[in-house]
């Protein structure tokens, strides 16, 4: 797959005129619910934020279930106080990019995946009756990302696969490892909200998490897809679906 291959369809950017000459052809176009799930506050703005803007640009869903209130973010703190912080900082994201914050409920530093927990998650997300799940990648360094792209795995397969499943990347390099993207996004036109968005987790070091990882990783996956900056995503998909090629499916 290429860039762009992701199902957004750009309203956003339109006129008033086009926008009205549009508006019969865009009632036909069916609202996405998308769920992006992240394992702390600040995951997904910082590993897809610019996918989520565009999906919202263009008029659909967009929901963030953090897994926790990142809580162990600072020893200093106490887990309360550092939770309603960080509640706050994803409230402010979240208003940027025009999606809607939820909690999963588990702890920072301390994320479970057992039978339990497969079963709240997997009950979490079909109740959002969505049509695309972006979590993020398990193969990686930090514990409670590898839960965070698990427990959405599990509940794609007891779905029956009842949704399309996108896992992102986040502090590759550090963190998330053999990330190879399937599917690009040109977020080039929403990289400036995006990075509002970023900031907004003042608790995160944000300036410096963004020039060290994001600013570097949003440039090179643009010159992978041929663009000034995007977002990489591997599609999971069905054994059926990955069974053929172009021109050998027989």
């Amino acid at each position: 797959m290429g860039i762009s291959s992701l199902a957004i369809s750009q309203v956003s950017g339109a006129t008033k005129e086009s926008a009205q000459s549009n508006k019969s052809k865009e009632s036909h176009i069916k609202k996405l619910q998308i769920v992006c799930v992240g394992a702390h506050p600040g995951d997904p703005e910082f590993g897809c934020g610019g996918t989520m803007a565009k999906y919202s640009d263009a008029g659909h869903a967009v929901t963030f279930l953090y897994l926790t209130k990142g809580e162990a973010s600072d020893p200093k703190i106490s887990y309360a106080q550092m939770a309603a912080l960080r509640i706050k900082e994803a409230e402010a994201s979240c208003k940027i990019l025009n999606a809607l914050p939820l909690f999963a409920g588990q702890i920072d530093g301390n994320t479970v995946l057992d039978k339990t927990q497969n079963q709240e998650m997997t009950k979490m997300i079909l109740a959002l009756k969505p049509d695309i799940v972006f979590t993020q990648w398990p193969v990686d360094a930090h514990p409670d990302h590898q839960v965070t792209g698990l427990l959405p795995l599990t509940a794609w397969i007891r779905s029956n696969r009842q949704f399309h499943l996108y896992f992102y990347e986040v502090n590759t390099g550090s963190e998330t490892m053999s990330f190879t993207p399937t599917d690009y996004v040109d977020i080039t036109s929403v990289r400036d909200r995006k990075k509002l968005a970023m900031f907004a987790h003042k608790t995160q070091d944000p300036i410096a998490t963004y020039n060290d990882y994001f600013k570097p990783l949003e440039e090179f996956r643009g010159l992978e897809a041929g663009v000034k900056a995007a977002e990489g995503f591997i599609h999971f998909k069905a054994i059926g679906e990955r069974s053929s090629i172009i021109g050998l499916n027989g």
